[in-house]
Parts: structure tokens; sequence; C-alpha cells
């Protein structure tokens, strides 16, 4: 398998999350906490399967396969097709059709003995089978069957943008880093504004932002995410996300939010900018995180003397003043620690789209009190 290969599905295998509330079975009914999700042991298998093949069925968009179908298609599983192992499965590549027709697909088992994975599975076939946007990752089908449970999504060379800004890949131009951060955007507002019903992501990261071969944003790894009423945030209870991208209400209220998510977004306009991640082995032994360490040079106004002090310093001289200046500042106002000071992601577009003028933030990082 190439190192291209090894890369496509990274989104679909970080698991450095917190514990999963269950998702949704309907928009509006939840999966009862003390209900089984057993997948073989004490005979519950076929009456889940049979549930879960009637709640997809009134699904539009993603196919079911068989699991022959899918066997077929990675060469029974075989280990030389296999792209990576994750907390809850495998990813193989796959190829559907034939000589004449061959689509490559990225083929994720999902450990049956893991109850998040399979609410992760249930979670994703209901979120991305109402979606279509070219900057999410594409769900072409699912499988449950036989104590098997199997997402099929469309393969993505680029691999992910974790990998292009912290690892040994070529370095990004800024041009393609500034229509990467504008393809997220793009892709939040679909998600936040213009879905029958609100889409909340809940972990939007670096690594979870997928790029094709050529550098198109593709925002995956729904298996978190909730539909909720577009003047309603999520009634979940539980703290999920991922730290240093997780806003700092729901480590109080554990309920995520639009305004959750913007904040994700500012996190990764920063990293994108500043080329630093929000785990930075540096960052953390100088004490602020990434927020905090922008914000200072933002207060201290360094950057209008020379903006090389802060900005990816790998990219020397060669990217757009302004455009830096637009993703400190948007990235900055949507991680703004309290939630009602941060912006729709309509204004953030409008700032990055230099269609409206950035914001005056405070010079000292506000405080967000418990």
């Amino acid at each position: 398998m190439s190192g291209l290969g090894l890369i496509v599905v990274a989104w679909v295998l970080d698991r450095s999350k917190f514990a999963l509330d269950p998702p949704y079975l309907s928009n509006d009914m939840p999966v009862d906490n003390n209900a089984p999700m057993t997948t073989g042991r004490g005979g519950k298998e076929g009456d889940y399967s049979v549930k879960l093949t009637k709640e997809f069925a009134k699904l539009s968009g993603p196919k079911k396969f068989s699991y022959e179908e899918l066997m077929i298609a990675t060469d029974s599983f075989a280990d030389d097709r296999i792209l990576g192992r994750g907390g809850f499965g495998i990813v193989y590549e796959g190829h559907l059709g034939d000589a004449s027709t061959c689509t490559r697909v990225a083929v994720k088992t999902i450990n049956p003995d893991s109850s998040q994975g399979i609410k992760e599975y249930i979670s994703e076939v209901k979120s991305l089978s109402q979606l279509r946007h070219r900057n999410l990752v594409h769900l072409i089908g699912y499988c449950h069957e036989a104590n098997k449970f199997v997402l099929v999504y469309e393969f993505i060379g680029g691999g992910s943008l974790e990998d292009h800004l912290f690892k040994r890949r070529p370095l990004l131009t800024w041009e393609r880093r500034y229509n990467i951060a504008l393809g997220l955007a793009s892709a939040l507002h679909y998600l936040h504004k213009q879905c029958n019903q609100c889409v909340i992501h809940r972990d939007i990261k670096s690594s979870n932002i997928m790029l094709d071969e050529k550098f198109v944003t593709k925002l995956g790894d729904f298996g978190l995410a909730r539909l909720v009423d577009h003047t309603r945030g999520t009634n979940t209870t539980q703290v999920k996300g991922t730290p240093g991208y997780l806003a700092p209400e729901c480590y109080q209220t554990g309920k995520a939010s639009k305004e959750s998510d913007v904040y994700s977004f500012g996190v990764v306009l920063l990293e994108i900018a500043f080329g630093r991640s929000v785990s930075d082995s540096e960052l953390a032994e100088q004490g602020p995180g990434l927020v905090q360490w922008v914000w200072k040079h933002y207060g201290n106004r360094s950057w209008r003397r020379n903006f090389l002090l802060v900005v990816d310093q790998r990219l020397g001289k060669d990217f757009d003043k302004k455009q830096a200046e637009a993703l400190m500042i948007v990235g900055l106002w949507c991680a703004h620690p309290i939630a009602g000071s941060r912006p729709s992601i309509e204004q953030a577009m409008a700032v990055l789209n230099m269609k409206a003028e950035p914001p005056k933030l405070p010079s000292k990082m506000p405080s967000f009190n418990i």
C-alpha cells in the first residue's frame, strides 16, 4: 500500500474524544440509554439489525450494500488492502464495479463489540445521508448484517489538513491554506444554515479535514454530529469533542451549539495561519495554549510591525498580509472564550471574503467565568 493510501482515511481513525452519548435513530427519538447495543450476544442482533434497516430505509442517498459485495470490493478484507486501524475498527481500500466502471472507495469496518463504534456508525449514516456539499466527505453506503457494521466513503487521496500542516509533507502554499479556510467556512455555513435542520458537527479539527488531490477541503467524521432545529442547541449533557478545539462552555454544560462549532473553526484558522498545533509541545512548555499565544501577539501589536514574527515561518515572505490579518482576527473572534461574543459563520465568512471589516477585539484575551 502506498504512502498516499495510508493517509486517505486518517479522519475516520482519530478517536481522541470524550465519552459519547447515544446518537439519534430518528431526529427526535434518541436511542434508549438502557437498551442493549448488542450485536449478536443474547439474541439481540437480529432485532437490532431489522430496526436499523427500517430506520435507514427512510433515508435517501447512501446505498445499502450486502456484506458479500464489500467482501468482493476489498478482496475479502485482505491485509494488503488495509489503509489504517482505529479504536473502533479497520479501514480498507475497496473497488466497486467492474474494470470499466471501477470506483475507488474507503471501507470502514466497525468492531461489533464496540457500542461506541456502533453508535457512531448510526450517527454517520443518519447525518451524512442528508448532506450534499462539495466540502463534505461523501458517504456512499453502509452495511449491517450478520454481526457486521460497515461504512463506505468516497476515497480521498490528499491526506488530512493535520498531515499537511504538522507532519513531513510538502509545505502548503499560502494560497492553498486560504482556500482551505474558505472551504471549511463554506462547509460549516451549509451545516448551520442551509440544511433543513441545523447540523452541529461537534468535532471540527485539522485531522477531520481531508484534502483531495486538488487540495479541496472535505470535512469528515460525523460520528458526533447532531441534527437540531435551527433555533435550538443539542440536549446532550456529556462533554464531547477534542481538547484544544473544544469551546470552554462545553466543559461546564456539556452542550454543543453552533457557537461551539464556530469556536473549533476559529482554532483551525489559527493553526492554518501560524502552523502551530493545539498540541504544540513548545507552546505547552511556555504555558499558554494556541489561542492564548496568538491573542498575546494580537494584544501587543507585534504582528503589525512584522507579520513574519507570527505567521508560519516556513512560508518566509510568501503570504498575503491582508489575508493573514483576516485569518488571525477571525480565528480569535471565533475562538472568543465567551460564546455570545463569537460571530455567526456568515459574519466570519464576510470578513474572510473581504466583504466586511474585521472587528476590533480586546487587546487582552477575555476570561471565561465558570
